[in-house]
C-alpha cells in the first residue's frame, strides 16, 4: 500500500528507507522509502518523464496507474526550461504538477547515449546541445546546483558510463573517475530534503564493482545506484555485476537499478536485492504498438487483432482495459492517433506496477521463488 504524507510531514527529514521483510531463500525484500513528497514500497517501479513529463500521460493517470514515485533529467530540464526557470516557478513538483517523489539523473547516461555531442574529460562534460547547438557544461558541482535547483527527492551523482565495447583499462578509469566525482558531487550536495544517491560503475569486471562500492560506501550515500548495466552486456553479464554489486550495498538503504525495464529482468534483479528501477522500455513499447500482457507481449499492429473485442489484457484493471478494444487501439495507430500510443503506454505502466506489486507480495508470503518461475515460464525468459 502506498501512503501519501503531506510535505509538512517530511520537512528537513532526509530521504530513508525502511528494511520490512527480507527473503529467507532469495536476496529479494520487502521495503518502504520516504521521502518529502511521500511514502513508497519497494521493489518499485519509476517511470521515466525525461523532460517533467511521461510522455502522453499526466500526472493523475500515472497515479492511477499506480505511479509511486518518477524521474527527471538533469541534461534536457538544464536546456529546457532551464533549471531557474524551474525554480522559479516552485520546484519541479510543482512545474509538472506531481506531488509524489521524483528522482533526478545526473546527465552521466547523456554523456554516453550523445557521445558524439560531448567531450568527457575531469573537470566534467561538454555538451553541444542536441537543440539549438549551444554548449552545456556539467561538472560534478554544476550537476548539483541544477539537480538542487530542480527540487528533486533524490538526485544522483555526476557518473562515467563507458560504452561497450571498452577494454578494461578504459573501464578502470572510468570506474575511478566515478568515485572521484562521487566526492566531489557529496562535497558540492548542501540540500538538507534532498538525498544524494552515488552510482557504483565497473562494467562485468568484479574487482572494479567491488572497490567502486567499497569506496562509495565509505562516503555514506543516502542511497546508491548500480550503473553501466543497460549499455550493451549480455543479460549474463547484468545478473553477474548484481550478483557482486548488491550483497556490497548497506541493507539499510536504498538500491537502484538504473535503465532496466523489461519484466524478466525485473523478476531476476529484484530477486537479488533490488528496490528501485527505472526504464523507458514500457511506454517506448507502448508508443511503439507493443503491449506487456502477464501472458507475454501483444503487438497490437497485427492483423489477428482486426476484430478482437477483448482488452489487450484481460482482467487488468487499468483504464484502457477497463474501455478499450485490441480492435479499437489497433485502429488508432493504423489511423496514426495520438490515443493509441497514449493507451498502450497507460496499459504497460499499469501491467508493470502490478508486476512490481506481485513481487512484494511474494516477497510478504515467501514465495518469490516459485512467483519468478511461474512468470517466466509463461512470458519466457
Amino acid at each position: 500500500m502506498f501512503l501519501w504524507l503531506t510535505n509538512e510531514f517530511f520537512v528537513g527529514i532526509p530521504v530513508h528507507f525502511e528494511l520490512l521483510v527480507q527473503d529467507s531463500r532469495t536476496a529479494g525484500r520487502l521495503g518502504r522509502v520516504h521521502t518529502p513528497h511521500g511514502s513508497l514500497e519497494t521493489p518499485a517501479f519509476m517511470p521515466v518523464g525525461t523532460q517533467a513529463t511521461v510522455k502522453g500521460l499526466t500526472p493523475d493517470w500515472l497515479a492511477q496507474l499506480g505511479t509511486r514515485m518518477l524521474l527527471g533529467n538533469t541534461y534536457h530540464l538544464a536546456l529546457r526550461p532551464g533549471a531557474d526557470v524551474v525554480a522559479q516557478l516552485g520546484g519541479l513538483h510543482r512545474f509538472m504538477g506531481w506531488d509524489g517523489p521524483i528522482l533526478t539523473d545526473s546527465g552521466g547516461f547523456q554523456a554516453f547515449s550523445l557521445a558524439k555531442r560531448s567531450k568527457l574529460t575531469e573537470a566534467g562534460v561538454a555538451f553541444r546541445s542536441h537543440i539549438d547547438g549551444r554548449l552545456l557544461h556539467l561538472t560534478p558541482e554544476s550537476a548539483i546546483e541544477i539537480q538542487e535547483k530542480l527540487g528533486a527527492d533524490v538526485a544522483m551523482c555526476l557518473d562515467e558510463c563507458p560504452a561497450l565495447p571498452a577494454s578494461r583499462d578504459e573501464i578502470a578509469s572510468a570506474t575511478q573517475r566515478t568515485i572521484r566525482w562521487a566526492q566531489r558531487c557529496r562535497d558540492a550536495h548542501t540540500r538538507p530534503d534532498q538525498a544524494l544517491f552515488g552510482i557504483v560503475q565497473g562494467g562485468s569486471h568484479a574487482d572494479l564493482r567491488q572497490e567502486c562500492a567499497q569506496r562509495l560506501v565509505e562516503l555514506d550515500f543516502p542511497g546508491y545506484a548500480i550503473g553501466g548495466v543497460s549499455v550493451g552486456e549480455s543479460r549474463e553479464e547484468v545478473l553477474k555485476a548484481l550478483d557482486v554489486t548488491a550483497p556490497l550495498l548497506p541493507t539499510d538503504k536504498p538500491r537502484y537499478l538504473m535503465g532496466v525495464g523489461r519484466p524478466q529482468d525485473l523478476l531476476a534483479a529484484a530477486a537479488r536485492g533490488i528496490d528501485l528501477f527505472d526504464c523507458v522500455l514500457p511506454t517506448r513499447n507502448g508508443r511503439n504498438a507493443t503491449c506487456l500482457t502477464s501472458k507475454g507481449l501483444v503487438k497490437i499492429r497485427n492483423a489477428q487483432y482486426r476484430l478482437d473485442d477483448r482488452p489487450i489484457e484481460e482482467g487488468c484493471p487499468c483504464p484502457t482495459c477497463s474501455r478499450f478494444s485490441r480492435a479499437y487501439i489497433r485502429h488508432l495507430f493504423l489511423a496514426n492517433e495520438m490515443l493509441g500510443p497514449i493507451l498502450a503506454s497507460a496499459h504497460n505502466l499499469a501491467y508493470t506496477h502490478r508486476l512490481m506489486e506481485q513481487v512484494r507480495s511474494a516477497i510478504r508470503t515467501a514465495t518469490l521463488p516459485e512467483f519468478v518461475a511461474e512468470t517466466l515460464a509463461v512470458i519466457g525468459p
